[in-house]
């Protein structure tokens, strides 16, 4: 291994685990800036970067970097359909339930956003999917549905509710 970068494959790290492979460095931050000016390393937000894949040999994967930027998160709504082949209409932001404020980014690798979801609802429906080295969360095809029309602004769930009550009612 040339690089040293190149243990860290697809997956984003940490400022500061990226400073420990330069000890030899006095002032960490400056050797990130280095690393970043020549292309090594891209910064997805403050503090988390991702190796160059060219550097790597490592294909990037939006799904893994959608669970590091904002955690604890995984992958939903129309993002996951579209990863599961349900709907056929390209995605182009990476949708994401957080137990956090709801917040976007926008970096090199497209748009992540992530909406609010509620602590007994989080875990419910969950998988994580295994590729080569690495592993991501994601909803459940199930679960992602249901995240989507949970956050469609036009869907009045009480009034879906009251009428799935009804139409038991109807058919005793």
């Amino acid at each position: 291994m040339s690089n040293p970068l190149q243990q860290f494959g697809n997956i984003p790290v940490t400022a500061s685990a990226l400073e420990s492979l330069f000890p030899h460095i006095k002032r960490g931050n400056q050797k990130i800036r280095l690393l970043e000016r020549d292309n090594q390393i891209i910064r997805l937000k403050r503090g988390l970067y991702v190796c160059n894949p060219e550097i790597t040999g490592k294909i990037l994967s939006t799904e893994l970097i959608a669970n590091h930027l904002y955690a604890p998160s995984y992958v939903s709504m129309s993002s996951a359909l579209r990863y599961y082949g349900l709907i056929p209409e390209a995605v182009y932001t990476k949708q994401s339930m957080t137990l956090k404020h709801a917040k976007d980014f926008d970096t090199q690798f497209g748009r992540f956003e992530y909406t609010h979801i509620s602590k007994n609802a989080f875990s419910v429906g969950l998988t994580s999917i295994r590729k080569d080295e690495y592993a991501f969360v994601m909803a459940t095809p199930e679960k992602a549905l249901c995240d989507l029309i949970a956050n469609s602004p036009k869907v009045n769930l009480l009034f879906a509710g009251v009428l799935d009550e009804r139409c038991k009612s109807d058919n005793k």
